[in-house]
């Protein structure tokens, strides 16, 4: 079941309510769990077809309906956050919380002989695989599973079987995935199907995910001037529905350049980034844009933290973002960061490696503490002077005859400049 237009128009409320009613319609549902995502994916469009599933079902089918975002690791939505992602029909305290370190129960491991073989060599580990056990205790007639496919720097695209078995999933997977992905090298992975760790997902879904009765509701979408435009919605269970999501997303969400950024400012929406561990999007979804040499400025009015929770936190701060092979040694010599690969990772993917210069403008975080994960810091007051977020206009702006490169939300796209561009793309 597809929906999908191209620019200028875009999918309305209608034509989406339309849709989502028909992919439920003449199903005997008594008992439904729907995953949408967490508020970082605020302009997925994925929050407008929760509150219309819950609608339906609830008053047209008189279903129970359990609402458990897929989480990961990051924190539970505040009550604002899930009214401005839900509206304020779904009550907040219908929110079931997946804990990564609680809530889970195996369905099984990924053997590391084939984990060896989809890495090239690079992780031989098994990953066990546990996931949320609601979704395995057969009590729901179906599971919906509602996201936006995007440029992903762990699984190459994002969402489908991830929604479950990392937005659900536990710590094992969790970390191992990050690892995995952070092992092959983002660029050889971001907006990008069949990488290793989606390799891996495939295996899950094959030989654990199966006999579920999980939907998938996949969307593709892009942001302008703080508005979401849907261009695609794809409803289904199969991986040739997944595959048509992601070329839809690679056509909407992957932005080829002709020159490489000298500087980009990227501005993360405070609604949505209130750490690090969220906002340096802004850091991977630019480096296969950036120059050598280049600065990437992030202007953060929302950061206050750096991890997604306490634990997560304190490692970073005790790391830094040190770069991908200082990382590595780091996990070698120091236990809780090797127990802990989904810090690691992050720590890698938050560098540039050397490679261009990144400077955050946090209204939150201090000076002492920008600079003790090893970012510049600039005043955030002088910063948002100097390149005001709503006078510059997404892609190059010409700021007092200095060119700059300017995002609005780097959740919603992957910039590249090839000097010979790669057909993979």
């Amino acid at each position: 079941m597809i929906l999908e237009k191209t620019p200028p128009i875009t999918i309305t409320n209608d034509e989406l309510y339309d849709r989502v009613k028909i992919s439920v319609s003449g199903k005997n549902l008594k008992k439904v769990l729907i995953i949408p995502p967490d508020y970082t994916r605020l302009y997925s469009g994925a929050g407008v077809i929760t509150a219309m599933y819950h609608e339906i079902l609830t008053k047209s089918f008189g279903c129970q309906v359990d609402i458990m975002p897929a989480l990961g690791t990051h924190v539970k939505m505040s009550r604002q956050e899930w009214e401005s992602f839900f509206g304020k029909e779904i009550p907040y305290e219908k929110m079931i919380v997946h804990s990564w370190r609680e809530d889970v129960c195996s369905v099984g491991t990924v053997p590391g002989e084939f984990v060896r073989e989809v890495s090239e060599g690079l992780v031989t580990d098994d990953i066990p695989v546990m996931i949320n056990r609601r979704i395995t205790d057969r009590s729901y007639d179906l599971i919906i599973s509602v996201g936006q496919v995007v440029p992903h720097e762990v699984a190459g695209m994002a969402n489908y079987t991830k929604n479950i078995l990392v937005g659900c999933g536990g710590e094992q997977i969790i970390n191992a995935s990050h690892m995995l992905g952070a092992f092959y090298g983002m660029e050889r992975i971001m907006g990008k199907d069949f990488s290793p760790v989606r390799k891996v997902f495939d295996y899950a879904e094959e030989k654990f995910l199966k006999p579920l009765p999980i939907m998938y509701v996949l969307t593709v979408a892009t942001g302008e001037n703080g508005l979401t435009h849907l261009h695609g919605v794809y409803i289904g269970r199969s991986r040739a529905l997944f595959e048509r999501t992601v070329e839809k997303s690679r056509e909407k969400n992957l932005i080829h350049l002709d020159r490489p950024i000298k500087k980009a400012v990227v501005y993360l929406d405070e609604k949505e980034f209130k750490s690090t561990w969220l906002g340096n999007k802004a850091i991977y979804r630019t480096r296969m844009a950036m120059a050598d040499g280049g600065k990437l400025i992030v202007i953060a009015p929302g950061a206050q933290r750096f991890g997604e929770d306490a634990e997560n936190d304190r490692l970073i701060r005790k790391y830094g973002y040190a770069g991908r092979k200082k990382v590595l040694e780091l996990v070698k010599e120091n236990p809780d960061l090797k127990q802990n690969l989904s810090v690691a990772a992050h720590l890698i993917h938050g560098s540039s490696d050397g490679r261009f210069e990144i400077t955050y403008a946090a209204r939150f975080l201090t000076k002492e503490e920008i600079e003790g994960v090893y970012f510049t810091h600039a005043d955030f007051d002088e910063t948002v002077k100097k390149y005001p977020p709503d006078l510059l206009k997404d892609g190059f702006n010409d700021v007092c005859g200095e060119e700059i490169f300017y995002i609005s939300n780097p959740a919603l796209g992957l910039w590249i400049y090839e000097e010979k561009p790669n057909e993979v793309y």
